[in-house]
């Protein structure tokens, strides 16, 4: 996930709104003779689309779009993993957070002692922990509940959950263990099951439980009877009904969901949790080092054997669901396997490179011992492993990605060059990946694909979450990139938000993507999972909670997009929306995050020298305005002090939204925090302006970043540090939509803001049967629109359509799905006709060849 402003706290408030659809009809006019369907029609604007049918442009790959999955927002365990029991192998650590024990989510209960323990008498090398009951022979028992994930154990009346355990007892008669499931006041969910475990080896146990009721909310409960000492690990329940029946499976309605995207690869395991952390193994040798960067061989083999892990995201990640599961999902669904392996560079904040020759072989041999896995023969070593967990035949493997969001792009590009060249010279055939770092732009960016330009790398990864303006400004981003060059994967992107307005963004984005499909060959959206329980990011595309899970307006999309690829682009053009530029205006404003910084002398000028705004605080702060929670401002020898160090956006603003071509001068003073500080200008409220962003992101860059909406993106940025103490003399300039910015005298950069956010976007593709017209219209405005397929075009009367249309602010949530496909069909078609599309629109129009 590259570095971004948007907080989870901001988007919780969004989520929680939910506008009505506008419910406008899929198509506003029929045919040539444009007769008006809606009761309420909105305003229009004209357009033209020309489609050249007698010419093609490039093929779309069948991978085109897929899906990018990592274990965030309990995507994995509690999530897609479909075990039931949360920290089942008693391996929860404060290494993956600080208020865990190896307990959590466990309640002893009975007379006897029940407690985590970590000796020799473990189950496995990598299963360090397990639990020990000490029994009393009381008729109670003495025993340990599971609450499961989040509310509780989801089970519905009917069904079927397998029960799993090991154990092994010091009793030679042996010790009873019933299992059951409870409700959270303790009525019985189920019969209980029975088993009786026996002799002081370690030996797995297996019951059925058959629920007699639906609860969202259950528990798990072992108990033990007798006297003597029991030792229990792995204690397990999973659904019957898991994805294909598979055992150790997946959440059926999750994997279904993805699986009806049809998409064309999938992305595993990450991410952020890929690279960061550290890269040795889980062994003695690096004392058992939890917070590593995940790395396949601890992921295949017996559950019971795989290591665990601090998740990046902050909790535990069992490795239940691994490699092997994961290429096997990608086989199910008719996906092209992806996985990414770390490049011993970390990413994501961390921004270190280990230097270690013999580590970095050692992970080279084991990318290309994950090769071997996926492709090798069962006589082969690593194709052995494979085939005795269930897959004798090879998955087909053809393209290995190595690292993720380096922000090192020299230490990174270094590494990358080994790995690329050992997997080359033993596996030819496979396309090796690298990638662009966090960021669509700035230093990183630039020389990363410089390096892999220079080095003529086949596919670089580009990563960005950006605002719905920027998304619409965009459209272009990849008609200028070199054909010849490396190719493009897009594998993550989203707008800042869940509503059908970021949808609507995302959806005239990726007309670009396939008008340059020679150039962008894979692209997903990212991240894919969200339980609305544990949320580390939003957006996401699909949501989640015990027992439902509902696809957002980005799924619909997505889906739209995914399912009516086209086998190639068919050249078209359309005309522009009218769209006035008008200068940059706006108030100033002063801000801190997670840091506390001292103002003085604001001085605002216009361009001509007229004073605007003269500001030493000695009058103290009566001309700036606070926002709701913003900090601990006051004026304190003459400065205005922001001193609270922790606190986040703290934006205090001055001036007249209507001012324009005007310099603003600031002396600036960090005094403690993490950061720097930052100088806002064109505001307009506390949601629409720039600001100067100088030693953000943990004081490693600086940026100007735009906000609309709330949503940002970064209009330009470097390498700039603040240094705590120092009087940085600040200026930003702004002419017409030029900005030049000044740190102490001297140039710091300037850009021009003056891309076009064009609301209506088109592409259209073929593929053997239709012509596929896709067309957004993301206005507020209907787009009446001259369609020319020109003279030679023959196609049939009648079209059918797919539309996506609603209020920009709808959400889709687990009780409302305001934004769905409707499907609705047109006639009067014909070499040339007039077709509305509807305001907030997203509108596939399949045209049948004759």
């Amino acid at each position: 996930m590259p570095r971004t402003r948007w907080r989870p706290a901001l988007m919780a408030v969004a989520l929680l709104v939910t506008a009505n659809a506008l419910q406008a009809p899929a198509n506003a006019t029929e045919g040539t003779a444009g007769r008006t369907r809606a009761a309420d029609p909105a305003p229009t604007t004209d357009y033209g689309l020309t489609v050249d049918t007698s010419r093609t442009g490039p093929a779309i790959d069948d991978t085109m779009y897929g899906v990018f999955y990592e274990d965030i927002n309990r995507a994995a365990d509690g999530g897609l993993y479909a075990e039931l029991v949360q920290n089942r192998s008693f391996e929860y650590s404060t290494a993956d957070n600080a208020s865990y024990t190896p307990m959590t989510a466990w309640t002893p209960t009975g007379t006897g002692t029940a407690a985590a323990v970590g000796d020799a008498g473990r189950l496995g090398e990598r299963n360090r922990t397990y639990l020990r009951l000490d029994l009393d022979g009381t008729d109670a028992g003495t025993g340990v509940v599971n609450s499961g994930y989040s509310t509780g154990i989801a089970v519905a009346k009917g069904k079927r959950y397998d029960f799993s355990v090991w154990a092994r007892t010091d009793r030679a008669a042996g010790t009873p263990l019933t299992v059951a499931l409870r409700s959270a006041d303790g009525t019985a969910l189920a019969s209980p099951s029975r088993v009786t475990a026996r002799g002081d080896r370690w030996t797995k146990y297996t019951g059925t439980l058959t629920a007699t009721a639906t609860d969202s909310a259950g528990r798990l409960a072992v108990t033990a009877g007798g006297t003597g000492t029991v030792r229990l690990d792995m204690v397990s329940l999973f659904p019957g009904d898991t994805y294909k029946g598979r055992a150790n499976g997946l959440r059926k309605d999750l994997a279904e969901k993805i699986a009806a995207l049809r998409p064309g690869f999938l992305r595993f395991p990450g991410g952020c949790l890929v690279n960061t952390g550290s890269h040795e193994g889980y062994d003695e040798a690096s004392g058992w080092q939890r917070k590593r960067s995940y790395q396949w061989k601890d992921t295949v083999g017996p559950v019971e054997q795989r290591a665990t892990n601090a998740n990046f995201w902050g909790y535990n990640q069992s490795y239940g669901l691994g490699y092997y599961e994961y290429f096997q999902y990608a086989e199910d669904i008719g996906a092209m396997a992806l996985p990414v392996v770390p490049a011993l560079v970390t990413g994501c904040g961390q921004n270190k490179a280990t230097d270690d020759p013999a580590l970095l072989k050692r992970h080279i041999q084991d990318t290309l011992d994950l090769i071997e896995f996926a492709n090798g023969p069962a006589t082969s070593t690593w194709g052995r492993k494979r085939a005795e967990m269930g897959h004798p035949r090879p998955f087909g493997l053809t393209h290995v990605e190595v690292g993720n969001e380096e922000n090192l792009p020299d230490a990174f590009f270094e590494r990358f060059t080994q790995f690329r060249k050992a997997i080359e010279a033993a596996h030819p055939d496979i396309t090796v990946i690298s990638n662009s770092g966090p960021d669509d732009s700035g230093p990183t960016f630039d020389r990363a694909w410089q390096l892999n330009r220079e080095a003529d790398v086949a596919m670089v990864d580009e990563h960005y979450y950006n605002s719905p303006q920027w998304f619409l400004e965009n459209n272009e981003r990849y008609d200028s990139y070199d054909r010849s060059g490396p190719k493009v994967f897009l594998g993550e992107y989203a707008s800042q938000d869940n509503r059908f307005r970021n949808a609507l963004a995302e959806a005239a984005f990726m007309t670009g993507l396939e008008r340059n499909a020679d150039v962008v060959k894979l692209a997903s959206y990212a991240p894919l999972l969200a339980h609305t329980g544990s949320v580390q990011w939003r957006p996401d595309m699909i949501w989640f909670d015990n027992t439902r899970s509902w696809g957002s307006a980005s799924y619909e999309t997505q889906k739209l997009f995914m399912t009516n690829t086209g086998d190639r682009v068919v050249p078209s053009t359309a005309t522009a929306t009218p769209a006035p530029s008008a200068p940059i205006s706006g108030a100033i404003g002063l801000s801190t995050w997670a840091t506390s910084a001292a103002y003085d002398d604001v001085r605002v000028t216009g361009a001509d020298g007229t004073p605007l705004l003269t500001e030493d605080f000695s009058a103290g702060d009566s001309r700036w305005t606070k926002a709701a929670g913003a900090g601990a401002w006051t004026v304190q020898d003459g400065q205005y002090v922001q001193s609270d160090a922790a606190a986040e956006n703290t934006l205090v603003t001055a001036g007249d939204p209507a001012w324009q071509d005007y310099d603003l001068r600031v002396k600036a003073t960090k005094r403690s925090g993490k950061e720097g500080f930052l100088v806002a200008f064109g505001v307009k409220d506390t949601g629409n302006f720039y600001w100067w962003n100088l030693g953000g992101w943990n004081n490693t860059q600086s940026a100007v970043e735009k906000s609309v909406g709330g949503a940002k993106q970064t209009m330009i940025s470097d390498g700039t540090k603040i240094e705590t103490g120092r009087a940085y003399d600040l200026r930003v300039e702004v002419r017409g939509r030029q900005v030049t910015l000044y740190v102490d005298g001297t140039k710091w950069g300037s850009f021009t803001d003056d891309k076009i956010a064009e609301p209506f976007r088109q592409v259209v593709t073929r593929d053997k049967n239709d012509l596929i017209v896709k067309v957004v219209n993301a206005q507020d405005a209907a787009a009446r629109t001259r369609i020319d397929l020109g003279r030679s075009a023959s196609v049939a009367p009648t079209a059918r359509l797919t539309t996506l249309s609603g209020a920009p602010d709808a959400v889709n949530t687990a009780d409302d799905r305001p934004i769905t496909p409707v499907t609705s069909t047109v006639t009067g078609i014909g070499a040339t006709f007039t077709h509305t599309f509807p305001p907030h629109s997203i509108t596939f129009m399949r045209l049948r060849a004759r």
